[in-house]
């Protein structure tokens, strides 16, 4: 895996992308909602490389593996537990084989839905859950771990911890928070960043935020608490549930980008998209940056 100095040499040569949303796209390549997202990519390989080929081409610099919930405690709902690591580790590998040219990020989120308090034990829970993905990870040669859709600061911690155990160095975190940089557990998200990129963390930021016009301020204001890498990774905007019962988010690439433009120049120096996104999106993004 990348050490954290030398990821942030590669971001000092100027901004660097991230990918767009990968469920939605999928749902919309025939996966059923509701079921094992892993499980279905293994099974039906090509909606996965296919889209991150287009993210690839359309300027994409680091491509998440779709690990979002490959932990023991969600993978359990559906039997498949005790293949924890090697699912992780066959997943990243696949994204590996989109191109030579991107870095691979294992993806790792928050277990809040199957947590329902914060004590010690459950704080151990969450750290050895997140030690065995972070193996798979690592074994199937992931660059460095995206935690994202974060909700609480036990969560960042635990994956820190886990991390640090698996000899992992370079993981980035990104939290779902309100427009206005509050957290779901009410706190600040400014101090918690702050805290989290001083006990070793390679960037901070948010994702799962509907862009808006406040998103470049929200940008600036977590940007007086820290000092690293600054990531932005909201929505397209805020969805509607069509028809289809599926969301339909409104904004369009070209406006998406000009967001994520002012966000740039408010300190953000790893952009990318989140729900309601797809590789058009990224494309817009690089040309509009450039």
């Amino acid at each position: 895996m990348l050490t954290k100095d030398a990821f942030h040499k590669i971001i000092a040569s100027g901004p660097l992308l991230l990918d767009g949303a990968t469920g939605s796209n999928l749902m919309k390549a025939g996966m059923p909602r509701g079921g094992c997202t892993e499980s279905w990519i293994l099974e039906n390989p090509q909606a996965l490389t296919d889209l991150q080929r287009q993210y690839a081409e359309a300027g994409s610099q680091i491509l998440y593996a779709p690990t979002f919930q490959a932990q023991p405690i969600a993978l359990k709902q559906v039997g498949l537990d005790t293949q924890t690591e090697a699912i992780n580790a066959r997943l990243v590998a696949l994204t590996r084989s989109v191109s030579e040219n991107v870095l691979v990020a294992g993806n790792l989120t928050t277990l809040a839905t199957f947590t329902d308090s914060w004590d010690s034990d459950k704080f151990e829970l969450l750290v050895e859950n997140y030690r065995r993905q972070i193996k798979g990870l690592i074994d199937g040669g992931a660059d460095l771990l995206a935690a994202e859709t974060l909700m609480y600061p036990q969560e960042a911690e635990a994956i820190l911890t886990a991390a640090e155990l698996e000899g992992a160095s370079c993981c980035m975190y990104t939290f779902t928070m309100q427009s206005d940089g509050a957290l779901f557990s009410g706190m600040d998200a400014g101090p918690v960043l702050r805290e989290l990129e001083q006990a070793g963390a390679a960037a901070v930021g948010f994702n799962c935020v509907a862009a808006d016009n406040l998103t470049a301020g929200l940008v600036s204001k977590l940007r007086r608490y820290t000092h690293g890498p600054l990531i932005c990774k909201p929505n397209a905007g805020i969805p509607t549930i069509g028809e289809d019962k599926l969301p339909h988010y409104p904004m369009e690439p070209e406006e998406f980008a000009a967001i994520a433009a002012d966000c740039r120049a408010m300190g953000a120096a790893i952009l990318g998209g989140c729900c309601g996104t797809d590789p058009r999106f990224i494309a817009q993004l690089r040309k509009t940056i450039a």
